[in-house]
């Protein structure tokens, strides 16, 4: 029995070498794994073991006068308005009115003319949600000033106010990083001038709605007779960890946010929210620090803050495109994604026959199949999660 102790030293080398190659290929490539695995692992930890976020009534209360690395303190900004209208849920002769089922409140950019005329003429036409739906719904968009401060723009902006009469616009430049200001201005303009809508909807302008869908589910929930309270709805994201990667647009310095985890939060691209819901973030907004530039995650803090905690609906997309087909458009509500085909969208999903597909046991079973074949697929990553094909 004897050993061999050229083998052996062989076998180490080689071991050496394995360590030394994997520990290189983690050293090269742990910006990517760090926010790719380990801040994940990290802020689900924290998320679903601590779950405590106290630290938002102390740290991001602006009477407690937090100090950031520039020595700069955090304020409640508020921005004069250059378009309003604060007749826009009144009636005719000045009057409230009292019926608003739903106040439209789309995020919207200077430039994109296009867009809010394509929103116009489809699941944002008043027009056609009362003579088809029966219900007041009413909607605005919501501006900041060209970035490039070009006085031609703006002169668009009034010419095109005067015709349609549904922008907001205040002095903030109109860029990503004042995307909290503009959803400060939502709820801050909802309490002033329409507190007595049923909900509020916040929307990107590049977004779909189907109207009638959405109608529906809200009257549903209204017909409960223990009435709709702490109602917040959309595409949930649980446990999300902050960028730390400094090129990324969603990057949040440790200074900023130093925890592992967000609160919870709903995709900013489309979510619901009750009247009273509408209210509490409103008054979070008077006494939170509003330095977080990301409008999702400070809607996220403003609502825990409040005790109010987002509910998941599988037909609110996060960042995905619906897939077009009948048998989706039967349950959805929204879809992101739309800059171009709004129009035609509108037409293929609201058109009567598709409802006609889901109808009856046999046109459930078909559906139910298609929707798992379109969701189920694996590495499908688009609006809709499994789930929803069984809805």
């Amino acid at each position: 029995m004897f050993m061999n102790f050229r083998r052996i030293h062989k076998c180490q080398f080689v071991q050496l070498l394995t360590a030394c190659m994997v520990l290189c290929v983690v050293m090269v490539s742990w910006e990517e794994l760090d926010h790719h695995v380990v801040s994940h692992m990290k802020s689900y930890t924290y998320r679903y073991l601590v779950n405590s976020y106290d630290f938002l009534n102390s740290d991001f209360n602006i009477t407690s006068n937090r100090h950031r690395k520039d020595g700069s303190t955090s304020v409640l900004m508020t921005y004069p308005y250059l378009i309003n209208h604060p007749g826009k849920c009144a009636r005719g002769d000045g009057k409230s009115v009292d019926d608003v089922l739903l106040l439209l409140f789309v995020k919207s950019s200077p430039e994109n003319f296009e867009r809010r005329q394509a929103i116009r003429d489809t699941w944002g036409n008043e027009s056609f949600v009362w003579s088809e739906l029966g219900a007041t719904v009413r909607m605005v968009f919501a501006l900041g000033v060209d970035a490039k401060r070009r006085s031609r723009v703006q002169r668009a902006l009034l010419q095109e106010d005067q015709t349609y009469g549904d922008l907001i616009q205040q002095d903030f430049l109109d860029t990503f990083h004042n995307l909290t200001a503009k959803l400060i201005t939502q709820f801050h303009w909802v309490h002033d001038y329409c507190p007595q809508a049923r909900f509020l909807m916040s929307a990107d302008d590049d977004i779909f709605v189907h109207m009638p869908n959405l109608v529906k589910y809200l009257r549903h929930l209204l017909s409960n007779k223990s009435g709709v309270k702490d109602f917040w709805v959309g595409h949930v994201h649980r446990g999300a960890p902050p960028v730390r990667r400094k090129e990324s647009k969603y990057h949040v310095p440790y200074d900023l946010y130093p925890w592992p985890s967000y609160p919870d939060y709903t995709a900013g691209a489309g979510y619901v929210v009750s009247g009273d819901v509408a209210a509490k973030i409103y008054q979070a907004t008077q006494v939170l620090n509003s330095s977080i530039y990301i409008d999702d995650v400070f809607m996220g803090i403003c609502a825990k803050a409040m005790g109010v905690s987002p509910q998941e609906h599988l037909y609110f997309s996060g960042e995905g495109k619906a897939l077009y087909h009948p048998c989706i458009y039967d349950h959805m509500i929204t879809s992101h994604g739309h800059a171009t085909d709004v129009r035609s969208l509108w037409q293929a999903a609201t058109d009567p026959a598709v409802y006609g597909k889901s109808r009856g046991f046999m046109g459930n079973l078909y559906c139910t199949a298609v929707r798992a074949m379109m969701l189920c697929r694996p590495y499908y990553q688009n609006s809709y999660s499994c789930m929803a094909a069984f809805t």
